[in-house]
């Protein structure tokens, strides 16, 4: 048999003056000889944080086992009951106080992904752990062009920018590269866009100052690229491609869009300008960049802030004026507890478009959700008395034929939600002897 096909590596880019586009997963890259074995597609994780906690009244479904009607503030997840599981009764025992402390908010998300105990004493300097998707990262993150991507839907503060600076570096950032070192999410649409795709250091200065003073387009740079290699993919791989750069212009688009109406949407804290002025739109904007950054396999491993820990940001967008974090110090009251209802909720929706988003992009023979593991929870359950136990945590896919989803699942009480992240970035390849304070595997997940 002769074979003259010649694979497309795998990190193929388009390339323009100044900047570098990833291209998404093609047949064409997949070796000739192996063109009839079934593609590996890379596994995506990921980890979306929820502040200020849950009103798990709406949240747990009634039984363990087979996902039934997904109720409350599930509902919106019910088209892709099948691809979640709902895990009960994890916890993050680190963010509790059991020394001196740099506050709930603080400890909630700081101890969050790194399972380890939140340090603030007078005097010491800042001192955590390494988190979960760094773990993951430090291992793979070289095989992509971003060892990991951390987003923000509210502005990051550091902590010598505040008054307190220990509450600031730990309730704004989920991502730790060291037990010192922050990963500050990236909260500008712009400068998330420009992250993924520009490739300024490459650019002359003149030619990068030009650019931005003409708003040329990125597709624009790497038209000429982007023809060439059109003539060598066969049908499907062309509009695969086709539909890949439809993606990034219209991401383009509503960047533009977003700067030129320049509105601030969080009363009372500062916004990078070109926020869109509601947060469903933010929100959606930052996501598709998330899903254009995995289909390109710019990245493998990402994390999003829907709010920093005690965020007071208010939903005009849905009637309600009240900021979030003192809604869930509520005292039982039934009004203050039905608007925390309807922000989760929205939240939900929000990640539920954003999952079946993923499950329309095809990737080979698969889609990307089925080869990503996502998580959505928080480090505290009840934000009324600031519970850090039966946490609510879902994960979403199936991590290439992985997790075996639809169901709900039961773990014995203290379960540390360290042992899920671990469990994830096993999947991945990366075997650590623990992440924080992971006890092992998180059973049940698998298929085996």
């Amino acid at each position: 048999m002769i074979i003259r096909r010649k694979a497309l590596p795998r990190r193929a880019i388009l390339k323009g003056m100044g900047v570098a586009l990833g291209l998404p997963f093609l047949d064409a890259m997949v070796p000739a000889f192996a063109a009839t074995t079934k593609a590996e597609a890379p596994v995506r994780l990921a980890w979306f944080y929820v502040p200020n906690g849950i009103d798990m009244r709406h949240w747990t479904p009634a039984e363990e086992g087979p996902l039934g009607q997904m109720q409350g503030i599930l509902a919106p997840l019910e088209p892709l009951k099948q691809d979640l599981l709902v895990l009960s009764n994890l916890t993050a025992n680190w963010g509790r106080p059991l020394l001196v402390g740099a506050g709930d908010h603080g400890r909630a998300l700081a101890a969050y992904m790194t399972g380890v105990q939140v340090y603030r004493t007078a005097g010491a300097d800042l001192k955590l752990g390494v988190s979960a998707d760094q773990i993951a990262a430090n291992a793979i993150g070289h095989l992509t062009k971003l060892p990991s991507l951390e987003i923000g839907l509210e502005e990051t503060r550091q902590a010598g920018n505040c008054d307190n600076g220990y509450s600031c570096a730990y309730a704004y950032n989920v991502a730790w590269k060291t037990e010192t070192q922050p990963l500050p999410p990236i909260s500008d649409p712009r400068n998330l866009f420009e992250r993924l795709f520009g490739d300024d250091i490459a650019e002359p200065p003149a030619a990068h100052a030009r650019r931005l003073a003409m708003r040329q387009s990125i597709l624009d740079q790497v038209l000429g690229d982007t023809h060439k290699l059109e003539s060598n993919l066969g049908g499907t791989d062309r509009r695969k491609l086709d539909e890949y750069l439809t993606s990034v212009r219209e991401i383009e688009q509503q960047v533009e869009r977003s700067e030129k109406e320049g509105v601030v949407i969080d009363p009372g804290m500062e916004k990078p300008f070109g926020v869109p002025p509601e947060f469903p739109d933010y929100f959606r904007l930052m996501t598709d960049m998330m899903l254009v950054a995995f289909k390109a396999d710019l990245t493998r491993t990402s994390t999003i802030m829907i709010g920093r820990e005690g965020s007071t940001r208010a939903y005009p967008e849905i009637g309600i004026a009240d900021g979030h974090h003192p809604l869930t110090h509520h005292m039982g009251n039934m009004q203050m507890l039905d608007k925390v209802r309807q922000i989760n909720a929205l939240h939900l929706k929000l990640f539920a478009e954003f999952l079946q988003k993923l499950k329309n992009t095809r990737e080979g023979d698969s889609n990307l959700l089925d080869r990503s593991m996502i998580v959505y929870g928080s480090g505290l359950s009840d934000g009324n008395v600031h519970t850090h136990d039966q946490l609510p945590t879902l994960l979403a896919g199936r991590g290439g034929d992985f997790l075996n989803p639809g169901r709900h699942i039961i773990y014995q009480r203290e379960t540390p939600v360290a042992n899920l992240f671990a469990t994830m970035i096993e999947r991945v390849g990366v075997r650590p002897e623990h992440v924080g304070d992971s006890t092992g595997r998180l059973a049940g997940l698998s298929l085996s």
